[in-house]
């Protein structure tokens, strides 16, 4: 009878041996593809581009008609060399005005700008697909 005892107990413990081990397995195979993907999102996250992006100040807020005035701002991943363009709202459409100038090499870039439009101007900066948040100026 006891012999049948240690045999139950030794059967006992070797299927929760193998259990366990079959368990910790599965939980390290689990962790390793997750693992791996985590590093490779990682690494393609890394290799993006910097988002583009364009800031707009104005000299000043009220002008007479005609009179000129400064845009200036600093743009992000965009090239050097290349132009940005001044664009006013009229009739809820963006009309582009004949002002524009390259960005320099700090990503910076100043715009002489003259209004003719008498009243508030909504105006903004553009290259490409790229726009600055909308800033005003108000014509008298």
């Amino acid at each position: 009878m006891m012999v049948l005892k240690r045999r139950s107990l030794r059967t006992a413990v070797v299927g929760v041996l193998g259990a366990t081990s079959l368990a910790l397995a599965g939980t390290a195979m689990a962790a390793t593809p997750a693992a791996h993907t985590a590093s490779h999102v990682g690494a393609a996250h890394r290799a993006q581009p910097a988002k583009a992006g364009i800031t707009a100040t104005p000299s000043v807020t009220s002008v007479r008609a005609w009179q000129l005035f400064r845009v200036t701002g600093r743009t992000t991943g965009l090239k050097a060399g290349s132009t940005v363009t001044l664009q006013q709202k009229q009739h809820g459409k963006w009309v582009t005005l004949p002002a524009s100038t390259p960005v320099k090499r700090d990503g910076s870039y100043s715009l002489g700008v003259k209004l003719g439009l008498k009243g508030k101007n909504d105006l903004r900066v553009v290259s490409s697909a790229t726009a600055s948040p909308v800033f005003n100026v108000t014509v008298h």
